[in-house]
């Protein structure tokens, strides 16, 4: 059984029991959260779409932890000119982990 569920503007394919990292949640750590912009639903061939989403689905998750992704380089470079810019940053995350789709 799996769900595609709508977490802080992005689309994710969750399943039970599986861990994944989302854009940083207002939550603390060990807080339970439950999402109700569920997209579809696949129980074992029997798939349920939403128009857009399925009435009374939910999605219940638990916050593992807040941290941050791995440094992305963003390098700028206009050929024959001497320019050259190169910066970086690292994404916000928070790791949830899916408890039930119901």
């Amino acid at each position: 059984m799996y769900a595609i569920v709508d977490i802080a503007g992005q689309q994710f394919k969750v399943e039970k029991d599986k861990k994944i990292f989302v854009n940083r949640l207002k939550a603390e750590e060990g807080a339970s959260l439950s999402f109700d912009k569920v997209l579809l639903i696949d129980n074992e061939g029997s798939v349920k779409i939403g128009s857009p989403y399925i009435a009374g689905a939910t999605v219940k998750v638990t916050v593992l932890e807040h941290l941050k992704g791995d440094k992305v380089i963003v390098f700028k470079k206009i050929k024959r000119k001497g320019f050259d810019k190169k910066n970086g940053h690292r994404q916000y995350l928070t790791q949830i982990k899916i408890e039930e789709i119901a």
